[in-house]
């Protein structure tokens, strides 16, 4: 067994819950052919190791004979923790639950039971018809077919048979749909998560475009439950992306709504739900509806007690990673970066203990959040501290727009910890680093100009009207819709003010910070 398929054991055994533990243990003795079960042993000393060591596992069973053929056990460990978990699983969601019916309904079909095989397919088709389950009908459908032919037609009527090609055809029909609509929701995200949003004439055109398509195509009349979500969302992130955050905001909120008006059907997809309440709260924050913002941050820790999920894990990275990045956000937007820092200590637990099995973006905006809140108290160092970790120590992607701004950011902090030998280096490597991105617009270039000019000033005079040119040029840029999502990242629009008015950076945060009626 390759070393590649001995970490997926090793991180499949990680990944178990006590309860699935548990269950696996017994159900392996369930399986064990002599005295001694070497799933157990094996399985045990690979849960014990903090990281997956063949030698050690060599040297402890070297007096075992499975030893020999070591890649033999591993490989039907692998397998007999999977079927473990499938029966474990067995009734853990309609979908599971159908697809065991419809292996019954094959049983009995092949037993020649077919009045058994009806009653099974029966009950199948009015769990799959009250939760939407499309593919599952599909399967339905085609064994309804074969019992109406075993008896060659016997006592079926043309009504019948017209009967089940509407039923086909709808339920085709609305897959068809489900699909044109996943393909226009993925498009729009491949660019979001790619590049960012749109910042130039050309790729606004490009989003029209996506969305002008899925106009023609979209008729509420073929919308079911998980289509009418997509329509929703589709359009939140294309508003999201050109920067209309009130169009944005209006959809996440009928989205909301269309959920939790059918809780019943979400519930196995926690998921849905989970993104869409991350989402209102973001643009929420952003447009200032603090109100609105706690409510929605008080649904979304609710969640696995309202959605009866058990807590695992995956939810409690989940919670952790959203939740708290959310909260972050919004006292940095606020003004009220001491409330921040007071989350700190659990955010850096958290971290300890989800680091590994987050995605580094989400990491990432951890690390920006704090960075800004240590800025806001004026402890640049600790400042400097988390945006060198979010620079250095996380394998993010170049392009991604949270990077480029962290860049920036490291500028303001040297130049406020008064670093004069190290900004023009900084300086030298952000020139180089937005030249490579081929993603350079107004708002880069006129910071990246400010701090030039800044170095060649050494009169105090000077020094202000560079300030006061800056946040001249900052103010035009904050209302230019391609160029204002860079104000997302950092208020550096607020912190060139306060180098005008003298007024400490956090008071014109707050003072910026008015709560919309």
């Amino acid at each position: 067994m390759s070393n590649k398929v001995s970490e997926s054991l090793f991180r499949l055994i990680k990944s178990l819950t006590k309860a699935e533990k548990r269950y696996f243990k017994i159900y392996s003795s369930r399986h064990t052919i002599g005295e001694k079960n070497n799933y157990q042993l094996l399985f045990d000393a690979i849960d014990k190791q903090d990281e997956y060591d063949e030698e050690a596992i060599k040297k402890q069973f070297k007096k075992h004979a499975f030893i020999k053929k070591l890649s033999i056990a591993k490989g039907r460990l692998y397998d007999a923790i999977l079927r473990s978990l499938d029966a474990f699983h067995a009734n853990s969601s309609i979908d599971i639950q159908l697809k065991r019916n419809l292996h019954s309904v094959e049983i009995l079909y092949n037993k020649s039971l077919y009045d058994q095989c009806h009653r099974v397919l029966r009950s199948a088709k009015k769990t799959a018809l009250k939760y939407q389950k499309h593919t599952s009908l599909l399967e339905i459908f085609r064994w309804e077919k074969k019992l109406i032919e075993k008896d060659n037609y016997e006592g079926v009527t043309n009504e019948d048979l017209e009967k089940v090609l509407r039923e086909n055809e709808d339920i085709q029909h609305k897959i068809e749909v489900y699909n044109e609509f996943w393909y226009v929701k993925s498009r729009l995200f491949n660019i979001l998560n790619k590049r960012g949003k749109v910042r130039t004439e050309e790729e606004l055109q490009n989003f029209k475009s996506i969305i002008d398509e899925f106009l023609v195509k979209a008729e509420k009349k073929d919308l079911y439950f998980k289509t009418e979500y997509l329509y929703h969302h589709i359009y939140s992130a294309y508003y999201f992306g050109i920067g209309d955050y009130e169009s944005s905001y209006k959809y996440l909120q009928q989205n909301v709504k269309h959920i939790e008006n059918h809780i019943e059907l979400f519930k196995e997809e926690p998921n849905v739900y989970f993104s869409v309440l991350t989402n209102v709260i973001y643009i929420g924050s952003q447009l200032k509806r603090y109100d609105e913002v706690f409510d929605y941050l008080k649904r979304l820790r609710e969640l696995p007690e309202k959605l009866l999920l058990n807590r695992s894990e995956d939810m409690d990275i989940k919670l952790f990673s959203s939740a708290y990045s959310i909260e972050l956000t919004i006292y940095h937007l606020t003004g009220e970066f001491e409330k921040g820092l007071e989350l700190i200590p659990i955010v850096e637990e958290g971290l300890k203990l989800y680091g590994d099995k987050m995605n580094s973006v989400r990491k990432a905006y951890f690390y920006l959040n704090i960075a800004v809140l240590y800025f806001g108290c004026e402890q640049y160092s600790n400042s400097l501290k988390w945006i060198n970790r979010l620079l250095n120590d996380i394998d993010i992607d170049n392009s991604q727009d949270i990077h480029c701004f962290a860049q920036l950011l490291n500028l303001l902090i040297h130049l406020e910890l008064g670093n004069e030998r190290l900004v023009p280096y900084a300086l030298k490597s952000t020139q180089r680093y937005l030249n490579t991105r081929n993603r350079v617009y107004k708002f880069e270039n006129s910071f990246l100009n400010f701090i030039s000019r800044v170095l060649k000033i050494d009169d105090k005079a000077d020094l202000k009207q560079a300030y006061i040119d800056l946040t001249t040029e900052l103010e035009q840029l904050a209302n230019d819709n391609f160029e204002k999502s860079a104000f997302e990242y950092f208020d550096f629009l607020s912190w060139a003010e306060s180098k005008v008015t003298g007024k400490p950076f956090k008071n014109i945060v707050q003072e910026k910070a008015v709560v919309v009626d």
